[in-house]
């Protein structure tokens, strides 16, 4: 199945395994490159030294295509592309929108650039910019995630530029694999999906934690970081929707210095990191010290396991899902249920 996606990436199928921050490692993005698919890695809570030894790991485990995925308003942000250059990587992608000299710089190397955006005029910015494809996310998504569905924006972003889009959010199996191509999308991202995965590194508990629940079973909230996060119904973030103010704020200036210390930053760079992110995304100072904290309540439900000091992102697609394949059975069930239903809708309109 050739689309634009795999022609410019290199990979065999359009499906598009997305970064994850603390569940996109080297082990699930090789296997979901191993399947053909592009697997991307997550960046956004590793060092500098961290991310070489991921880009480093994933290159002994295959030599499939792959990606990583950058912030663009980190300080490091172009020590960051110079490693993805020197190492050869394919595809960089960006949950904001890279500057036009990191667009430059990374097209100048070879290296595929695919922005996330949110609507279609972020869309048409980084197409003027060079961006090479661009994944729009639907407020079916897990993590940050807007309130348009899929369904209305990718139309919208699809007829608004002349790049290839890939879409994301409320995807699973062959049929959203299918629906994507025909509304004029070059192919799927997933998240939730592939994080539950044998291939994950998620532990196996909190996998199965995510298999038992429905399709209403995720809430989105802003008392985690101060923007909309959707996220698992657990008894923990029920618990973040009733405490106050002061409570969320102190143990949110915890947890971020926790994160300081895991990063392995300095003081001036966090700040530094912090105003040039709340510069970008407009968040008052209260919405920026939640924002702060929001890896290590990941970390502690997704590295740890601990549902009772941690959150869990999910799309609302967790509902729908009850198994834990490899990522090699998850693509080519994908690829072949496509086809299938492609077929079948051609054969039908044929008469």
């Amino acid at each position: 199945m050739r689309t634009p996606l795999t022609e410019l990436t290199g990979v065999d199928h359009p499906i598009v395994q997305t970064g994850m921050g603390w569940v996109a490692g080297p082990r699930l993005v090789s296997a979901a490159a191993r399947a053909g698919a592009l697997g991307v890695l997550a960046s956004a809570t590793m060092t500098l030294e961290e991310l070489e030894k991921a880009i480093l790991e994933v290159k002994e485990r295959t030599d499939r295509p792959f990606g990583v995925n950058l912030r663009a308003d980190a300080g490091d942000a172009a020590q960051r592309v110079d490693l993805l250059v020197e190492h050869g990587v394919e595809v960089a992608s960006f949950a904001l929108a890279p500057k036009p000299d990191l667009i430059a710089r990374l097209k100048e190397h070879g290296v595929v650039v695919m922005p996330s955006v949110g609507a279609a005029r972020h869309a048409q910015k980084v197409a003027s910019w060079g961006a090479d494809l661009v994944m729009v996310q639907g407020g079916e998504g897990g993590g940050h995630t807007g309130s348009v569905p899929t369904s209305l924006l990718l139309p919208s972003v699809a007829d608004a530029v002349d790049i290839p889009v890939v879409a994301a959010g409320g995807f699973f199996d062959g049929r959203g694999l299918a629906a994507a191509l025909s509304y004029g999308a070059a192919g799927i991202g997933m998240g939730t999906r592939f994080l539950l995965t044998s291939d994950s590194a998620v532990p196996e508990a909190i996998r199965r934690t995510y298999l038992s629940f429905g399709l209403d079973g995720t809430v989105v909230t802003t008392r985690a970081d101060g923007v909309p996060h959707r996220l698992l119904r657990t008894d923990f973030v029920a618990q973040l929707e009733e405490d106050n103010a002061a409570k969320r704020l102190l143990a949110a200036a915890r947890r971020a210095a926790a994160f300081k210390r895991t990063s392995g930053v300095s003081w001036r760079q966090f700040v530094r990191d912090g105003l040039r992110m709340k510069r970008a995304s407009g968040r008052t100072w209260s919405q920026m010290a939640s924002a702060a904290n929001t890896p290590m309540l990941l970390r502690a439900g997704l590295v740890d396991g601990d549902t009772e000091a941690g959150v869990l992102a999910a799309g609302q697609v967790v509902g729908a899902i009850d198994d834990l394949p490899s990522c090699e059975e998850l693509v080519d069930r994908i690829i072949a249920q496509a086809v299938e239903r492609i077929t079948a809708r051609d054969a039908m309109l044929l008469g």
